[in-house]
C-alpha cells in the first residue's frame, strides 16, 4: 500500500514570516514612492499570490510588476531570512513521518524562496518535497498543489492538505482534497469555515490527532 500523503502550506501554517515579508513589503512601496500599507494590510500580502493582493490594495496595474520587483529585491537580500518556525513543529513533521505520511510542501510563495527557507530553519530533511509558485506567480495554488501531486511516485492511498488561508482550502478542494485549516496563522476570523476547511484546528497538537484521524478515516474508506 502507498503511503498517505499531506500538503503543507508554508507561511503562517509551518513558519512565522510575517516579519521578513512585511518589511520586504514596506521598502519595496517606499522605494516606488507608494504609500506604504497599514501593517494590518501588510499582514493580510501573506498567503495569497502578490499581485492579487498589490491589486487588492490599489496598486496601479501598469506598476505591480515594478513594486513586485523591489519587493523581491529586499525579501532576497533580507527579508527571507527574517522568520522563525512555529512552535511544535518540527516534532509534528518527525511524528507524521514516523506514522507513515509523506510530507510535502505547497506554497504560493515562488519556490526559489521557498527551498532554501525550508533548508535555512532546518525543515528539508523532515519533507519529502517542497514546492511553490514559479516566480512570476502567473498559477495559483491549485496549480501549486496539482504539479506537488503529481510529482508523486506513485498516487497516494490517501492525501490532505494542510494551511491557513482560504487559498490554501479553494486550491485543494479544486484538485479533490479535503483542507485542514489552523489558527495560528494569517486567516481572518472565520475565514477558513467560511472557505470550507473540514476541520479548524488552534494547536499543533490537535493537529496531529486531526490529520492521522482524518487520514485514517480516508485510507478506511478506500479499503
Amino acid at each position: 500500500m502507498t503511503s498517505p500523503l499531506v500538503l503543507l502550506d508554508l507561511d503562517g501554517t509551518l513558519i512565522d514570516s510575517i516579519p521578513g515579508i512585511t518589511a520586504s513589503l514596506a521598502v519595496a512601496f517606499r522605494r516606488c514612492g507608494l504609500p506604504v500599507p497599514t501593517a494590518a494590510e501588510l499582514r493580510s500580502f501573506v498567503g495569497p499570490p502578490i499581485g492579487d493582493s498589490m491589486r487588492a490594495h490599489g496598486v496601479p496595474e501598469d506598476r505591480i510588476e515594478e513594486v513586485v520587483r523591489a519587493y523581491r529585491e529586499d525579501f532576497g537580500a533580507t527579508g527571507m531570512h527574517d522568520a522563525t518556525v512555529f512552535d511544535g513543529v518540527p516534532t509534528l513533521l518527525a511524528d507524521l513521518r514516523a506514522a507513515g505520511c509523506r510530507l510535502v510542501v505547497a506554497t504560493s510563495k515562488p519556490e526559489v524562496f521557498a527551498v532554501p527557507i525550508c533548508a535555512d530553519h532546518g525543515l528539508t530533511p523532515l519533507l519529502d518535497g517542497i514546492f511553490g509558485a514559479q516566480l512570476d506567480e502567473s498559477g495559483t495554488k491549485a496549480d501549486v498543489i496539482a504539479r506537488a501531486l503529481s510529482a508523486e511516485p506513485h498516487p497516494p492511498v490517501a492525501a490532505l492538505m494542510v494551511g491557513d488561508r482560504e487559498h490554501d482550502v479553494h486550491g485543494a478542494r479544486e484538485n479533490g482534497l479535503d483542507c485542514v485549516g489552523v489558527t495560528w496563522g494569517y486567516a481572518a476570523p472565520g475565514e477558513l469555515a467560511t472557505a470550507g476547511a473540514v476541520v479548524v484546528v488552534d494547536t499543533v497538537d490537535e493537529l496531529r490527532h486531526t490529520v492521522l484521524a482524518r487520514l485514517d478515516g480516508l485510507v478506511s474508506r478506500r479499503a
